[in-house]
């Protein structure tokens, strides 16, 4: 019976379904050449216009530098504490520098941003124009004279230094201050520096909450330094030796008599 009612389907029905998948097919194909002459099209015109479609490109990744430059501030030059993006603390980046002077109330240092060519002329604010130095402050420092003295032998103008934001006070920025020693490729902290010479005692770290974890690190680092001095006896902790003891003690007496011979 099945094979009856096969061989008895009206031969109608039978040429619609051939003209149904001839007509699909055609479809499919039409299609897949239209996007075949597209693609065509495309690459043509990028072959025929390659200096346009480069320029393009160009430009398109210029403003996309500049977009990623401008957003996290890479190329803008620091004349102040204030100008200086509070996320920058936050994280603790690290900015170059170039000194101008060590003075009594900390270092001038001129920051120099990161150069990109063409892009940093093009972004300067201060192009011909005198700039600011910042001013700061080695953080979880307090300096003897002698060891501003140091300092102003050690940091020479023009000298680099890398400056690694701890904290800010109104115009004062609170750092780590690194320099490379002459003729070694490795850098030092003159924060540490001037605490292992016995030229400086730690001191609370302005701006810095005094349970943060970034405190603790600090003052153990700070402290580590300072009792190194502290144990070899430099500067601040250099004993007198026995002679210095005797002749003190020989002079405080001369004084003691020669005031009760007065009275």
């Amino acid at each position: 019976m099945c094979r009856e009612n096969v061989n008895n389907m009206p031969e109608t029905s039978r040429e619609t379904e051939t003209v149904a998948g001839v007509s699909g097919r055609q479809q499919r194909e039409g299609g897949s050449q239209s996007s075949r002459n597209v693609v065509s099209v495309i690459s043509q015109f990028a072959d025929d216009n390659l200096t346009l479609v480069r320029n393009i490109s160009t430009g398109l990744a210029i403003a996309g530098v500049l977009v990623i430059a401008r957003s996290i501030r890479l190329i803008t030059k620091f004349q102040a504490a204030s100008e200086i993006p509070a996320r920058f603390i936050e994280r603790n980046v690290s900015l170059r520098g170039k000194v101008r002077s060590v003075t009594e109330r900390g270092l001038e240092v001129e920051h120099v941003p990161i150069y990109l060519p063409v892009l940093s002329p093009l972004l300067s604010k201060h192009k011909g124009v005198s700039t600011s130095p910042l001013l700061v402050h080695l953080a979880g420092v307090e300096l003897t004279p002698e060891g501003r003295v140091w300092l102003q032998k050690t940091l020479t103008p023009s000298q680099t230094v890398w400056l690694k934001l701890i904290s800010r006070e109104d115009d004062m920025l609170h750092c780590l201050v690194s320099s490379s020693r002459q003729g070694s490729m490795w850098s030092c902290c003159m924060n540490e520096e001037v605490l292992m010479l016995g030229l400086a005692r730690t001191a609370p770290i302005a701006g810095v909450q005094p349970d943060s974890r970034l405190c603790w690190r600090l003052h153990k680092r700070l402290h580590r330094a300072e009792a190194k001095a502290e144990r070899k006896g430099k500067g601040l902790w250099k004993e007198d030796s026995l002679w210095e003891r005797a002749s003190k003690a020989v002079l405080g007496q001369h004084f003691t008599q020669t005031d009760e011979e007065d009275l």
